[in-house]
């Protein structure tokens, strides 16, 4: 007697998003207005602003950058956008943060991206465990995006998921 093995997660029809998908890999780089301060306390505005025009700039061509001040400093508002207003016409994008700021801009760009259309009406899993560290924001984007389309989210992996959201059952 013969029994055929059937796999029902593969026929379960459920669709699997691996958040590892959208992980952030541009280039990216930091900009630390520390280097530009007066015994590494003040920001003298006309020393600042010849040290931005002297400062090599091409080092952030095409990346996404983070300018930031690691330094107990206080900054003037205006010397952060001076330095976005340099920035701005070489990088890909400037942020205003460290470089965890920017890997979570830069998930929450790429999950962007998804298109919840694609999901209406689909049993979504949405991968819990791999290779990259995932921070709980981008579950939660992810959650967001799919919620108002999806006929079921949830966490886990097909064959042990977490129910989350189910259509009508709010």
């Amino acid at each position: 007697m013969s029994e055929t093995i059937v796999n029902k997660v593969a026929e379960s029809g459920l669709i699997t998003i691996n958040l590892e998908d959208f992980y952030p890999n541009a280039g990216t780089a930091v900009f630390d207005l520390k280097d530009f301060l007066f015994m590494g306390l003040i920001l003298k505005e006309k020393d600042f602003r010849e040290a931005l025009k002297k400062e090599d700039l091409e080092k952030y061509r095409n990346k996404y950058v983070a300018v930031t001040c690691t330094t107990e400093a206080i900054i003037p508002m205006w010397a952060y956008m001076l330095v976005v207003s340099y920035l701005q016409p070489i990088a890909n994008d400037v942020i205003l943060g460290d470089e965890k700021d920017l890997h979570r801009f830069l998930f929450l760009k790429n999950i962007a991206q998804v298109n919840p259309e694609e999901f209406k009406d689909q049993r979504i899993v949405v991968k819990g465990c791999g290779d990259l560290p995932i921070g709980e924001f981008a579950y939660a984007e992810i959650t967001k995006i799919l919620r108002p389309v999806a006929k079921s989210i949830m966490y886990g992996e097909p064959c042990s998921t977490v129910p989350v959201y189910k259509k009508g059952k709010e």
